[in-house]
């Protein structure tokens, strides 16, 4: 939407493709029109960004050619190919510029296949979307300050019976308070959820580590240890899983994006400069180039837009990109430090018990893995590990297996992380209907 909005007000007529049925991306995510839900309460400080930014969207909607429910599965000889209505089409562009998001990252736990199961994202998507609950009674779990946005969301919203279970000691975000210095504002903010909580009587567990989601047919409740190392039990219908962000790379490398490893938070992103460019006239932005946060998406859209004019010949105010970097570099490097205060915790998966399913899609387990890990049969590495046993193989395409399954192999292998890869893209990113075939042009 950024991007958008500021290629627009310089001339230029883009074109918008959203997968979603309405702009704005999960941060901002425009509420369902038809459910009476109160922004305010949902965004809290937030909120002003949220309306400015989708006022400005609609109000230059006769310039953007906007283009929502529309998947974009390939990016390959200079076209967008995309499906939309159940026809697909070409789009050719001069210019293009990718800002795919981020999925959670999610470390598998016994029980986290159970109906009942959701990622953070999916609980804040059924409240916004739907203007409903996942459970009557809600557990938060797992490592990510998504844990205190998204409890607090449904707690203002209602929400009665809910938990946090926070999987980072206090101990370990100490040691990552000196990185808050990046955005004093937004740290402010996370300790505002913490004491909203606080006095909404939501409970908050840190430093626990997840032993079990139980139940039979549906989840019933979740078992973890507390750093004492003593034992406890939530009962519970829904619990939202999630252990931070992993960057939505697949469109980036189709497109011709060259990738590096970052050591801090454990993935590898698009190499891209410090205005987004990932080569001539593409450029990657927001989540998908590097965990930034809603804040960073919107000023690197707007300097991922100012740099394309440029490069194609477009004049731009000088100086205008200099602000918009220096506010991009300076986010990111407070996200790193949240990497640091909420960990994800790549060391479970030396010690995830073998039958527990990594990759739902193929019913892969981690025993599986381990277990093609320890044969003869070349390299240790992800893409042989994912056609030995067809993890990351399903409907997801490793969206959500793809982090354990590198995780497990390189512990399996005794290798680090970066040595055994990630998972290559292929066409299309996510599943098309058959009738796509019949309308290929």
């Amino acid at each position: 939407m950024s991007a958008a909005i500021t290629l627009a007000k310089h001339g230029a007529c883009p074109v918008v493709i959203s997968d979603a049925p309405d702009a704005g991306g999960q941060g901002y995510r425009k509420l369902n029109p038809h459910i009476d839900l109160d922004p305010r309460q949902i965004y809290g400080p937030e909120y002003h960004r949220y309306e400015s930014l989708n006022r400005q969207f609609s109000e230059l909607l006769h310039i953007i050619d906007y283009r929502p429910s529309t998947l974009a599965w390939a990016i390959y000889g200079g076209k967008a190919h995309v499906l939309r209505d159940g026809q697909a089409s070409e789009i050719p562009y001069r210019g293009l510029i990718l800002a795919p998001g981020a999925t959670d990252r999610i470390m598998p736990v016994p029980g986290w296949t159970l109906p009942g199961v959701f990622s953070l994202g999916a609980a804040q998507i059924a409240l916004k979307d739907q203007g409903c609950f996942i459970g009557r009674k809600v557990v938060f779990a797992g490592s990510s300050p998504l844990l205190l946005l998204a409890a607090l969301q449904y707690r203002r919203l209602g929400a009665t019976d809910l938990a946090v279970l926070d999987t980072t000691g206090f101990s370990r975000k100490l040691l990552a308070l000196a990185g808050m210095r990046h955005a004093p504002r937004t740290f402010a903010q996370g300790l505002s959820y913490m004491r909203e909580l606080k006095a909404l009587g939501v409970p908050v567990r840190t430093g626990v580590e997840l032993k079990e989601i139980e139940g039979r047919n549906r989840v019933s409740a979740i078992r973890f240890a507390a750093a004492s190392g003593k034992e406890h039990r939530i009962g519970c219908d829904a619990v939202a899983l999630g252990h931070g962000l992993r960057s939505e790379t697949q469109l980036a490398e189709l497109a011709g994006c060259s990738f590096s490893f970052d050591p801090a938070l454990r993935q590898w992103f698009p190499k891209s400069d410090e205005n987004g460019r990932a080569g001539e006239r593409l450029y990657v932005t927001g989540d998908g180039a590097g965990i930034g946060g809603a804040e960073a998406a919107v000023a690197g859209g707007s300097l991922a837009a100012i740099a394309l004019l440029e490069e194609l010949g477009t004049p731009v105010k000088p100086g205008e990109k200099s602000g918009l970097q220096s506010k991009v570099s300076r986010l990111r490097r407070f996200q790193k430090s949240l990497a640091r205060a909420f960990n994800w915790p790549h060391e479970q998966a030396a010690t995830l018990p073998d039958d527990v399913i990594v990759c739902r899609c193929e019913n892969v387990t981690a025993g599986d893995i381990r277990k093609a890990a320890g044969d003869d049969l070349g390299p240790v590495e992800v893409n042989r590990m994912k056609a030995i046993t067809r993890c990351g193989m399903g409907r997801c395409q490793g969206r959500f297996c793809g982090p354990a399954l590198a995780e497990i192999t390189a512990a399996a292998a005794g290798q680090p992380i970066e040595t055994v890869g990630r998972l290559r893209a292929q066409a299309p990113v996510k599943p098309l209907p058959l009738s796509a075939a019949r309308s290929e042009p």
